[in-house]
């Protein structure tokens, strides 16, 4: 790993999405390591809470949207990094609510980067992609995603397919008027800050249920039943959240604008090995409850490339899957009133 000790100081840095779980997690990586940092979130709070948002004098927070007019007419050209991590979060969000999805990703990235194309003091923007628009759909044995830009135009979810016209625009942007953006492809993340039912509700309860990890902890420390969907028999790359946060730092320091690089561990864990993983560390004892295949979801087994990441980055993931998974159950346990009452804001529209 390079090191990052100080390369933000005096600097002004813009996090789009910055209150949301990743967004949150990239901002202490900041402040920890460049004292003299200035970042500025703008944020919705759509799927995101304000006490991810740090106290501190360094840091100054927008609540609005990036696709409103007036939050990004206020944009000046005094940002030396731009990270772009908002998102409507996620598959089934966008399935249930395409309209939705196109508000909050798509025209997100295109209203900011017509924003800042004649920006002069910029040196990198770093957009959110995200893996699973690359990796090949099948539930057989499957190889290591690399940073290709060959698409298929077979998507899963309107949140599939608004990421990848991100990756268009990046692209785009970066050739057509030298916007010095880089594609920073995510693969699975987990850890502390990310908050069940964070944010508004959003029509399913996906709101809730959001990822695997942090919904199979909390389920786990209750003792229920860990659901598996086709016997867990998908597989995902899981990338510990201050992993995802030094990748994104080391994108904007040492990123080739117009290129695209992965954010992976380069291992392959199945949904099954996740809920045995869980259930042993908490001691839960309960079965876990087969559930069938969700029919959109054909992305089964997928994993990413780290090896242009390590080459053209310097950048590596340093925490391994099980030493991640507790440090995210020590948060959780240490966080589950938070939990609990965001959890509880959406029981009425639970049901």
């Amino acid at each position: 790993m390079k090191n990052i000790e100080h390369a933000f100081n005096h600097q002004k840095v813009l996090i789009v999405g910055g209150a949301g779980f990743v967004g949150s997690n990239l901002t202490h990586e900041l402040l920890s390591t460049s004292p003299h940092v200035k970042v500025h979130i703008i944020d919705n709070l759509l799927s995101a809470e304000r006490v991810n948002i740090p106290s501190d004098p360094r840091v100054s927070f927008t609540e609005g949207s990036i696709a409103d007019k007036e939050v990004v007419e206020k944009l000046q050209d005094e940002y030396t990094y731009i990270f772009h991590l908002a998102t409507y979060h996620g598959n089934q969000s966008s399935i249930h609510n395409p309209l939705a999805d196109h508000q909050n990703n798509t025209l997100t990235t295109l209203m900011l980067f017509e924003k800042i194309k004649n920006f002069n003091f910029l040196k990198k923007v770093v957009y959110s992609g995200a893996g699973c628009t690359i990796a090949e759909k099948t539930f057989e044995e499957t190889h290591a995603s690399k940073e290709i830009d060959r698409v298929s135009l077979d998507m899963d979810s309107p949140y599939s397919i608004s990421k990848i016209i991100g990756e268009f625009y990046s692209k785009y942007y970066a050739k057509q008027h030298g916007s010095p953006i880089v594609r920073a492809r995510f693969q699975n993340v987990y850890g502390p800050r990310e908050i069940l039912g964070a944010g508004q509700w959003r029509g399913t309860p996906a709101t809730i249920w959001r990822n695997v990890i942090p919904s199979f902890i909390y389920r786990s420390l209750k003792q229920e039943a860990l659901p598996l969907e086709n016997e867990g028999k998908a597989s995902r790359d899981f990338i510990y959240v201050k992993d995802i946060a030094l990748g994104l730092i080391h994108c904007a320091l040492y990123g080739t604008a117009g290129e695209a690089y992965n954010l992976a561990s380069g291992h392959e864990i199945t949904i099954s090995a996740v809920a045995e993983m869980i259930n042993k560390l908490t001691g839960n004892e309960t079965a876990v409850q087969y559930l069938p295949k969700r029919p959109w979801d054909n992305s089964g087994r997928r994993f990413g490339c780290p090896e242009k990441s390590f080459k053209e980055l310097g950048f590596k993931t340093q925490t391994t899957f099980e030493e991640g998974i507790r440090l995210t159950l020590q948060w959780t346990q240490a966080h589950l009133d938070l939990i609990e009452t965001t959890v509880a804001k959406h029981a009425d529209k639970m049901g």
